[in-house]
C-alpha cells in the first residue's frame, strides 16, 4: 500500500529516514514503507530510534526496535540524547532532543518521515487553543515542511489512531508501549486519556472537524503570507534588521503580523501578543539614547540605526586577554566565538620576533586605521563603521605588544600594515 502522500512525490524521491520509535504510529508506517518496497525495490529505508534513557525500559525498546528491523531488512541508527533542562518543560526538552538527532541523522537525498496522525493533530490544535494561540499556532502540524536542508513528511496525518491498530492487528504487528503515556500529568495526555473519548463519543467525527479547522488557519496563514511578502521585503535590512519606520504608520494588527513573520524568518520562536507588545514598546520605541534589549531563550531583539536586530546572546569579553603564543597555530576563542588564524597574503604585516602576540576586546588611546585622516578612539571607530553595539566586545583585537594591529574583519591599523616589499598576512576569523 503506497501512502497518498508518497504517491505525490516526486519520481526522484526514493530515499526516506523514518522516526521509529516501536510504538504503534511508527510501527505502522515502517510496515507500509516495507511493503512499498518490496514493490518499488529501489525506495531506499532507513530508520531512526531515539533513546531518551527516561524509562526503565528505554534498552528494551531499542531492542525492540533493531528486532523489529532486522527482520524487515530495514538498517537503524539507534541514537542516545540527552535532555537539557531549559525551563520548558521534559516534554518539550525531548521533542528538542529528537529533531536535534535527525538532522544530525540525515544524509543528503534523505526525506524524514514521522509517524503523527489524526488524532494527534486534534491534541495538538486543543493543545494550542488552550495556549491561546492564533491562526499560525491553530494550524497544527502541516503533512509537508522544510526541515534541515530537506523535507519532513508526515504520511498518517489524515488516519486515526483506531484504523492504525487495525492494521497493526490485521497483519499481526507487534509494537512496544509507552507507560508515560498512561500518565495523565502531561497535558498531551490528559487530552488523549480524558477529554478527547468525551467529545469523540459526543461527537464521532470530532478529529476531523478539528483537522479541517486548523487547515483553514494553515490556509489563511499564508494568504497573509503571500499578502504581506512585498511589504516585508521592503522594510528588512540585507542583514536581516526590521525597519522601525516602516512599521511605525502601520494598524496595530499589521504591524504585529509582519513581526511574527519577520521572527519566523529569523527562526525564532513565535512570541505570544504580549511579547510582540514588548518588542514594540520596550525596544522599538524605548528613548532615542538607549540601547534597548529583549531577551528570548538564547537570543535577543535589539535596535540600532533604526532597525530591529534578532541577536544570538554573547557573553561580552572586554576584561579578556589572551596570549597567542604561536600565532602561524589557530587560536580557538571563549564562549564560542570561534576561531582565529593569521594567513599569507594580504596588507597586514607579521609580528616581529620581539612582539609578544595577543587578542583582546578593548583598546585605549587613539587609534589610526588605514583609509582614515587623524586619530580616533575605538567607540568612535565602531560607530563609524556601521558596527552594532553587541559586537564590540565580542570582535577579536590583534596586538603585537601594546600596539593595536587589526580588528578581525573590520580594519587593519597604521602599525600593522605591512611595508612595501614586505610578505603580508590576513587575520581571518571563523565564526
Amino acid at each position: 500500500m503506497i501512502l497518498p502522500l508518497l504517491s505525490r512525490l516526486p519520481v526522484h524521491q526514493r530515499q526516506f529516514l523514518v522516526a521509529f520509535s516501536g510504538g504503534l504510529d511508527s510501527t505502522v508506517l515502517l510496515h507500509r514503507l516495507v511493503q512499498w518496497r518490496h514493490q518499488q525495490p529501489d525506495i531506499s529505508l532507513r530508520a531512526i530510534h531515539i533513546h531518551h534513557g527516561l524509562s526503565a525500559n528505554a534498552d528494551a525498546w531499542a531492542a525492540h526496535c533493531q528486532q523489529i528491523c532486522d527482520g524487515w531488512q530495514v538498517p537503524l541508527v539507534v541514537h542516545r540524547v540527552q535532555l537539557v533542562d531549559e525551563g520548558d518543560g521534559i516534554e518539550a526538552q525531548a521533542r528538542k532532543a529528537r529533531y536535534a538527532a535527525f538532522t544530525q541523522a540525515l544524509v543528503p537525498g534523505d526525506l524524514l518521515l514521522t509517524a503523527q496522525h489524526l488524532d494527534d493533530q486534534c491534541e495538538t490544535f486543543l493543545l494550542a487553543l488552550k495556549r491561546g494561540s492564533g491562526p499560525a499556532g491553530l494550524a497544527g502540524m502541516p503533512e509537508t515542511l522544510p526541515f534541515a536542508d530537506t523535507m519532513l513528511l508526515r504520511p498518517l496525518l489524515n488516519e486515526t489512531r483506531e484504523s492504525l491498530l487495525r492494521w497493526a492487528q490485521q497483519h499481526g504487528l507487534s509494537w512496544v508501549e509507552d507507560e508515560s503515556n498512561a500518565d495523565d500529568a502531561y497535558d498531551r495526555n490528559f487530552l488523549r486519556l480524558r477529554v478527547l473519548p468525551v467529545l469523540n463519543a459526543r461527537w464521532p467525527h470530532f478529529a476531523d472537524a478539528v483537522a479541517r479547522s486548523a487547515a483553514l488557519c494553515g490556509e489563511q496563514e499564508h494568504l497573509l503570507d503571500e499578502l504581506l511578502a512585498e511589504e516585508l521585503a521592503a522594510a528588512t535590512h540585507r542583514d536581516g534588521g526590521l525597519s522601525i519606520a516602516a512599521l511605525e504608520t502601520l494598524s496595530a494588527v499589521r504591524r504585529a503580523a509582519l513581526l511574527r513573520r519577520w521572527l519566523s524568518a529569523q527562526k525564532a520562536p513565535m512570541p505570544s501578543r504580549e511579547m510582540l507588545r514588548r518588542v514594540w514598546q520596550e525596544v522599538a520605541l524605548a528613548r532615542e539614547d538607549a540601547t534597548p534589549c529583549l531577551c528570548l531563550g538564547e537570543h535577543e531583539i535589539r535596535r540600532y540605526q533604526g532597525y530591529l536586530w534578532w541577536v544570538k546572546t554573547l557573553t561580552g569579553q572586554r576584561e579578556n586577554v589572551l596570549l597567542w603564543s604561536d600565532p602561524f597555530l589557530p587560536l580557538t576563542l571563549p564562549d564560542g566565538l570561534g576561531v582565529l588564524r593569521l594567513m599569507p597574503g594580504d596588507e597586514l604585516r607579521p609580528p616581529k620576533a620581539d612582539e609578544a602576540v595577543s587578542v583582546r576586546f578593548q583598546a585605549t588611546g587613539t587609534l589610526h586605521i588605514q583609509g582614515r585622516n587623524g586619530g580616533r578612539k575605538l567607540k568612535k571607530i565602531w560607530q563609524e563603521l556601521g558596527v552594532a553595539p553587541w559586537h564590540r566586545d565580542t570582535t577579536p583585537l590583534l596586538f603585537y605588544g601594546e600596539s593595536l594591529i587589526a580588528a578581525a574583519g573590520v580594519f587593519v591599523t597604521q602599525e600593522g600594515k605591512a611595508e612595501n616589499g614586505q610578505p603580508g598576512m590576513r587575520l581571518m576569523w571563523q565564526k
